[in-house]
């Protein structure tokens, strides 16, 4: 027993020091999975779908993007809900309702709160790279999808980091295309999974162009994204990412 229990040890320890095939370590094959989907700017038009056992209900929006600070998306349809928006500029996010014409500060304690009624949390819209910079990064093995590599891959806090999640387990192609993305609080149970079901190419490059983010003890209710164009490296004016946007867009 001792013996198997130091030859699994043992086995974990050269997990996390071997580097993929390709020499790359663990952070960096996370890393540039983020980047993929953002670019150095990005400009999106999304439709989200929220499933419910007894309804459904889909939101059109628009999204830019700009570095890994900032973030503007924008609801276009239902008329309802129209005119709705969010605006990510470093570590702090506003909204904006146009039937309250109020700009309001999301406080850091509402971050994990549900974003439009839908199974996405504010911190999952950010798109912070808390992950890259705020985990520590294991690869634990290999596997294979459409004939391409699958690097599965450990992902846990450090101490000091400022999240919920106890860990998550991330599946990344070789090509930086997210998989899937578990979400494990601090006793290992399993919470929500975010998985891509649709992979295309869109915006010159190979993205997952229908996500869906769906809670481990509720298999009937889900959210998916689905990307309907989408393009990077576009020029921003500076004064997209504003408050004064926000609330009056041009």
């Amino acid at each position: 027993m001792l013996r198997r229990t130091i030859l699994s040890l043992l086995v974990l320890t050269l997990a996390s020091l071997t580097p993929a095939a390709d020499g790359k370590d663990a952070r960096q094959i996370v890393r540039e999975a983020w980047d993929q989907v953002r670019g150095l700017s990005s400009y999106g038009e999304i439709t989200m779908t929220v499933h419910r056992p007894k309804w459904e209900r889909s939101i059109s929006m628009r999204a830019w993007t700009r570095g890994e600070k900032q973030s503007l998306v924008r609801v276009t349809a239902p008329k309802k809900d129209a005119g709705n928006g969010t605006l990510m500029i470093d570590n702090s996010m506003w909204s904006f309702s146009p039937k309250v014409n109020r700009v309001i500060k999301v406080p850091s304690s509402m971050m994990g709160r549900s974003w439009l009624g839908s199974d996405f949390t504010n911190k999952d819209v950010s798109r912070a790279d808390d992950i890259v910079e705020q985990y520590e990064h294991t690869l634990l093995g290999q596997e294979e999808h459409d004939g391409l590599v699958v690097h599965v891959i450990e992902s846990v806090p450090r101490e000091d980091a400022a999240v919920v999640w106890g860990k998550e387990l991330l599946r990344i192609r070789d090509d930086h295309v997210l998989l899937s993305e578990e979400f494990y609080d601090q006793e290992g149970v399993l919470v929500k999974k975010l998985e891509s079901l649709e992979i295309g190419e869109m915006g010159d490059r190979t993205i997952a162009t229908r996500q869906r983010m769906s809670m481990a003890e509720a298999t009937d209710e889900w959210t998916e994204i689905r990307y309907k164009s989408i393009r990077f490296d576009v020029d921003l004016e500076d004064s997209l990412f504003t408050l004064s946007n926000l609330r009056n867009p041009r």
